[in-house]
């Protein structure tokens, strides 16, 4: 299965370096390119590619309004948007993760990574590089973000699932969570599922969100 990708970025030359790399491989197709939000979000639409590589600051609309538009909690049909940026300030961290990306990654990555991520993300399954996720932790110990004490959903969660949350929260993967507890990968991901219907969320990435956001886990590591 091919995965088609649009490219969102007002420079000309990191779309070609993007395109370069991920038709080097057999199962990525590039199927459109923009310059900014506006005509991004068009292009997105037109195409319903699996994955949005969206730049942050550009011109017209940027790409964090263009994020909201294709993966916002209010469209009915979202498209995955991986943020791809040279700007690691908090506030665009969040913001991306909050209008509805599926992932966030700077622009120093790897070719090999860039390709993981993208194949990850259309995969329907979000990601936050650990840099990202240390990043959510320091935001929400400064107290930006106070919890929610009832947060929707979370009392329809088993014990083994909220443990599952909370592991999810602190940025660990399915092999990681299945090691730590002595379950079977594919156990973990049936988990993972469920925690997602429970709660409403679309990947691990809003898991993650919703975690911090709602008091679920603690920065300093602990639960409530």
């Amino acid at each position: 299965m091919t995965v088609r990708v649009v490219l969102v970025d007002d420079q000309f030359v990191v779309r070609a370096g993007f395109r370069a790399i991920l038709e080097s491989e057999e199962d990525i197709e590039v199927v459109g390119e923009a310059g900014d939000g506006r005509s991004g979000v068009h292009t997105a639409r037109r195409e319903r590619p699996d994955v949005v590589l969206m730049d942050v600051r550009m011109p017209d609309v940027d790409g964090l309004e263009a994020t909201r538009q294709l993966a916002g909690p209010d469209v009915d049909e979202p498209i995955n948007v991986l943020v791809v940026t040279t700007f690691d300030l908090d506030e665009y961290v969040f913001a991306a993760l909050r209008a509805g990306a599926s992932g966030f990654l700077l622009k120093d990555l790897e070719p090999d990574d860039l390709i993981e991520a993208v194949r990850v993300v259309a995969r329907g399954d979000g990601l936050v590089s650990p840099a990202v996720t240390r990043r959510l932790i320091a935001e929400f110990a400064r107290g930006s973000a106070p919890p929610v004490e009832d947060p929707p959903g979370l009392d329809k969660l088993t014990e083994r699932e909220r443990e599952i949350l909370e592991l999810l929260a602190h940025g660990l993967s399915n092999a990681e969570i299945a090691e730590r507890l002595y379950v079977g990968a594919a156990t973990v991901k049936t988990h993972v599922a469920n925690i997602l219907m429970k709660l409403h969320l679309r990947d691990r990435v809003q898991a993650v969100v919703f975690a911090y956001e709602h008091g679920i886990v603690r920065p300093a590591g602990g639960a409530r």
